[in-house]
């Protein structure tokens, strides 16, 4: 008993030590994950060229595996121990909150524009605060709520207006209605995970969501995932591995990070950044021209989330 409590004095200052980095650096840990997840929205489009939406799911979330499998096996210490009883809730939470989130996600761009599907995204703060004053009893201040709704009108000017070609592609009902369910299942994520925050480390629940969650693909392998990889080009590795590594492993880690420092509802908020980055770079990739509605929708996203720091809550360390 002596030995055990000695060693929860001696762990106790390094986690402490750890979350006041994460902490001071909070900015850094938010943003890192939403540019990464800018990048991948047309980068799902290249991606889509050459595989189709559930081959591309595989692809990525076998290569995130494979890392996580590695990193398992390497570095035991550096993750928390599975727990037998946890196995079924983060196999609910791999599978819907990353297999069906990938899975959706891929589905809508077939018909939706980049620009859109960022906008569509950008939902999961208002799922976030619903699910979160539902079942983890979060509190939202007037400040916050103001906040999120300049912030959204900014992202519906920017998504709806900022891009003309967006207006034409989200009338197909069934791409924008996945990536709708794929914000949902996002927002599950974020608020479902936050509970499992207090006996887990971010890595670790990141790790262990995605190998469990991900056997659920299994079923969906078909012959043509090895026909469609056999004539994949160079671009199509490229942006596959560039989606396993950066806007998978490194953001999803990150953002468990930031839930150990602040509130789901509050650093959902800092979402609406995605479309803004997402637009400019399908600029980049894509040829989407950017509108004078487009900055006034940037503007309005900004001025939302310094209203929200406004409110300046009290950080709940889980």
């Amino acid at each position: 008993m002596a030995n055990k409590k000695q060693q929860n004095d001696t762990t106790a200052p390094k986690n402490i030590s750890n979350k006041t980095h994460a902490e001071k650096y909070f900015f850094l840990v938010i943003g890192i994950p939403i540019v990464f997840w800018a990048f991948a929205f047309p980068l799902i489009k290249i991606g889509l060229e050459e595989l189709s939406p559930i081959n591309l799911t595989i692809m990525r979330l076998f290569v995130v595996c494979l890392i996580f499998l590695v990193l398992l096996i390497l570095q035991p210490k550096k993750l928390s121990k599975l727990q037998k009883k946890d196995i079924p809730s983060l196999f609910l939470l791999g599978f819907f909150g990353v297999v069906v989130y990938h899975l959706a996600l891929n589905y809508g761009e077939l018909y939706v524009s980049a620009g859109a599907a960022s906008l569509i995204i950008a939902t999961i703060p208002l799922f976030v605060v619903i699910l979160a004053v539902l079942f983890i009893s979060e509190k939202i201040t007037l400040n916050v709520m103001l906040g999120i709704a300049i912030s959204l009108g900014g992202v519906v000017i920017i998504s709806t207006f900022g891009n003309k070609d967006i207006a034409l592609e989200i009338q197909y009902l069934s791409g924008a209605l996945a990536v709708l369910v794929a914000s949902l299942v996002a927002a599950g994520y974020t608020v479902a995970g936050k509970k499992l925050l207090q006996r887990y480390s971010a890595l670790s629940l990141t790790v262990y969501a995605f190998l469990i969650g991900s056997l659920g693909l299994i079923p969906f392998i078909s012959p043509s995932l090895f026909e469609e990889v056999m004539q994949m080009s160079a671009v199509g590795w490229g942006t596959v591995l560039f989606l396993a590594l950066f806007p998978t492993i490194i953001s999803y880690t990150l953002w468990y990070v930031a839930l150990e420092i602040k509130q789901a509802s509050e650093i959902s908020v800092y979402l609406y950044f995605m479309p803004v980055l997402s637009t400019i770079i399908a600029y980049f990739l894509l040829a989407e021209k950017i509108t004078l509605l487009f900055v006034l929708g940037g503007a309005l996203v900004i001025i939302g989330l310094y209203i929200v720091n406004l409110s300046k809550r009290p950080i709940k360390l889980r």
